[in-house]
């Protein structure tokens, strides 16, 4: 047997199997021009990238999926290692290139590339490479899809975000990084661990940086819709704030945890990352703490990306909301920009 030139398996005699094995229905209207396909692009096949794609294609969140990496040989074992699950999978056709042209017409491009920190390098000269590497990534993107939702998750992820958002020339709402969507989720985990209840029944936010200057916003946690902080004031139940620094210590700690028993963080962060290309591709306007441009938010003057709970739908970042912040997480939030705005300012942009 060999391929026609459409693809089709050609039997003997030139016979093409697909239409010998169904009968063509005669008179048959055409799809409906409102049926849209969705496609998502990965760039970076390593641990990161291919935990995001697996769990993509299990929650059957896209029609096309496309790899893109340096590394052809791992690219196209990582592309046929999924292919060979289709009958186990949601129908998804996937596809491999080292060639950005293959991602033409994305809906949403996750990046998840980047440089290892080598031994003893500096966090600036890791930037560097990285922004080295943008520069060869994020213009063919946006120029194949120009429509698109870029989504960062490559580390250091608030200022690999904003050189996406410069490099791109997109509007801010369409460039958007994972930010502390997963932080959060850690946070309202530890939270739910600790009263034994239902994580799912807990609106906890982690805010700022994804990193070391992140912000836990206390005073907005509620259990069932019930303002935890407030309520124990009312109750007089005393609470030692110790004890809230070292969950929220826990939640910055615990990257580190998962990179030093196993080597690398890939499961949490796929899911987390799946759940945000939900929000965006199905327009479910939900809420998620992710990097956003926060000039002109909480006082913040600068031109700095950082999470902010976001509502997120199908044009990127619909809007920021307008949570309550007590004085001490204010300025916690403020200092967490000027973190960030520090390394910025000493890019070589």
């Amino acid at each position: 047997m060999h391929k026609s030139p459409s693809g089709s398996t050609l039997g003997p005699g030139g016979l093409d199997l697909t239409q010998a094995f169904f009968r063509p229905i005669t008179n048959a209207a055409p799809p409906s021009p409102t049926k849209r396909q969705t496609k998502i692009s990965v760039i970076g096949v390593g641990n990161v990238g291919m935990a995001i794609a697996q769990t993509i294609l299990t929650q059957d969140l896209t029609d096309e999926l496309v790899l893109i990496d340096n590394k052809d040989d791992k690219l196209r074992g990582e592309m046929l290692d999924l292919q060979h699950a289709a009958a186990f999978l949601p129908r998804t056709k996937i596809y491999a290139s080292v060639d950005y042209a293959v991602t033409a017409g994305s809906d949403l491009c996750i990046i998840t590339a980047g440089a290892r920190q080598n031994a003893g390098e500096s966090r600036l000269n890791l930037l560097q490479r990285n922004l080295a590497l943008f520069k060869s990534i994020v213009p063919p993107l946006a120029r194949y899809s120009p429509q698109t939702v870029l989504l960062i998750v490559s580390n250091p992820v608030d200022v690999l975000t904003y050189l996406a958002w410069k490099l791109s020339g997109f509007p801010s709402n369409r460039v958007i990084g994972s930010g502390t969507n997963l932080d959060s989720s850690r946070f309202r985990f530890l939270i739910a661990d600790h009263l034994d209840v239902n994580a799912q029944d807990v609106q906890a936010y982690i805010v700022g940086e994804h990193g070391d200057s992140s912000v836990a916003l206390w005073s907005s946690i509620s259990i069932g819709g019930v303002p935890v902080l407030s309520f124990l004031e009312k109750q007089q139940i005393a609470y030692e704030k110790e004890t809230l620094e070292n969950i929220h210590k826990a939640v910055i700690d615990s990257a580190y945890e998962v990179i030093s028993l196993k080597g690398y963080t890939s499961w949490a962060i796929g899911y987390s990352v799946a759940s945000l290309a939900r929000s965006i591709l199905r327009d479910q306007r939900k809420i998620h703490p992710v990097s956003v441009l926060a000039k002109g938010f909480y006082g913040i003057g600068n031109e700095v990306f950082l999470s902010l709970p976001a509502q997120l739908g199908r044009g990127g970042v619909l809007g920021v909301t307008n949570v309550h912040l007590n004085e001490e997480e204010l300025q916690r939030l403020r200092d967490s920009a000027k973190t960030i705005l520090e390394v910025q300012t000493q890019l070589d942009l």
